[in-house]
């Protein structure tokens, strides 16, 4: 490709901020929930790299071509790839497109078409606009695109207030939070210059298990994620995993928990053990489309701890991300832990943000 930006390019990045900027210095725009992506186009040729530079093109026949319609005949523009449903997006989804098979990928690009939402420019022609304020890198966007039902701009304001609008009333049509880029910045790879804001909350669940961490060994037994669970009526459902503990934590677990320990048969999941390929629910000890070859077993612990987590937002009934330990909650009975303690977001329609 004959580009003043060429592949590969590490997009930039944003750093974590506890609440959005009380300042006009930023725009603001909403955290979309999809696959990154810098798209390079030439002519007639088109690539879309992910957010560690590897080629996604093939995994979505639909959008390169909606992108020759959209996109100048020469540029490199950074974005996002999303899948809605029923008015919100749906990460899931999504993730089934990256699959080996092009007959699979042709099926899924007709029942769940893909999306992209640009809100970046780094070249246009033969000028690269990294070194220009994203004010300006905004402007020239919004003169080179033309958008379509699958190609989107996305929204963006200046006023905070707004943003903390976004914020809360967003969140209902699966987006993840709010960005906000310096108005005179340059476009910088790789490096955090943009803030985000994204949800955080907190619930108290059971402790169901364990998974061993990578390195385990006989001699040298550590934790590698704690499996967590939320009553559903009497039945104890399998709602994610948390991890991230020092070296020095994860052995000292795994002898904390070790009179927890109890044979499959007699544990609320071994019913699950039945299953060979992935269930709607990812419960543990099965495969995935994602994980061959790879060990999913557990060790199953009779669910009488509680401890609280910390979480941004909810995929379907699971946690959407690794919940993060905050600590034990020995005062909680196990069966008071339901998913009725978790906040619901506000309901909303994808169509309107797309359309703001």
């Amino acid at each position: 490709m004959d580009l003043p930006v060429r592949p590969p390019v590490l997009p930039m990045l944003a750093k974590s901020v506890p609440a959005v900027p009380d300042s006009t210095d930023y725009s603001f725009e909403p955290k979309w929930d999809g696959f990154r992506a810098i798209v390079f186009r030439d002519g007639d040729e088109i690539e879309l790299a992910s957010r560690n530079t590897k080629p996604l093109t093939r995994y979505f026949p639909e959008l390169v071509e909606a992108l020759r319609a959209a996109l100048p005949q020469r540029c490199v523009v950074d974005g996002e790839i999303v899948v809605a449903r029923d008015g919100r997006l749906e990460f899931e989804v999504l993730q089934e497109r990256i699959h080996p098979a092009a007959s699979r990928i042709k099926l899924l690009a007709e029942q769940t078409p893909a999306s992209f939402v640009a809100f970046d420019l780094l070249a246009l022609d033969d000028v690269s606009y990294l070194d220009e304020p994203f004010a300006r890198r905004r402007a020239a966007l919004e003169r080179a695109l033309t958008t379509g039902d699958a190609v989107h701009l996305c929204t963006t304001t200046a006023d905070p207030v707004v943003a903390r609008d976004w914020f809360t009333r967003f969140e209902g049509a699966g987006l993840d939070g709010v960005v906000a880029k310096p108005l005179t910045a340059p476009y910088s790879p790789n490096q955090r210059t943009m803030l985000k804001i994204k949800h955080a909350r907190t619930a108290d669940v059971v402790l169901a298990g364990y998974r061993p961490h990578k390195t385990s060994t006989p001699q040298k037994p550590l934790l590698g994620s704690l499996l967590l669970g939320l009553y559903d009526g009497d039945q104890l459902q399998h709602v994610g995993v948390a991890a991230s503990f020092t070296a020095k934590r994860r052995a000292e677990l795994i002898e904390e928990l070790a009179p927890l320990e109890v044979p499959l048969e007699e544990h609320p999941w071994g019913r699950w053990a039945e299953f060979l390929t992935a269930n709607p629910d990812r419960v543990p000890g099965t495969q995935s489309r994602w994980s061959q070859g790879k060990d999913l077993s557990f060790v199953p612990l009779r669910p009488e701890r509680v401890l609280e987590v910390g979480y941004d937002h909810m995929e379907g009934r699971r946690f959407r991300h690794t919940a993060q330990f905050k600590r034990w909650r020995p005062d909680r009975d196990p069966e008071s832990c339901g998913y009725d303690q978790l906040e619901e977001p506000v309901s909303y329609d994808l169509r309107d943000v797309l359309g703001g």
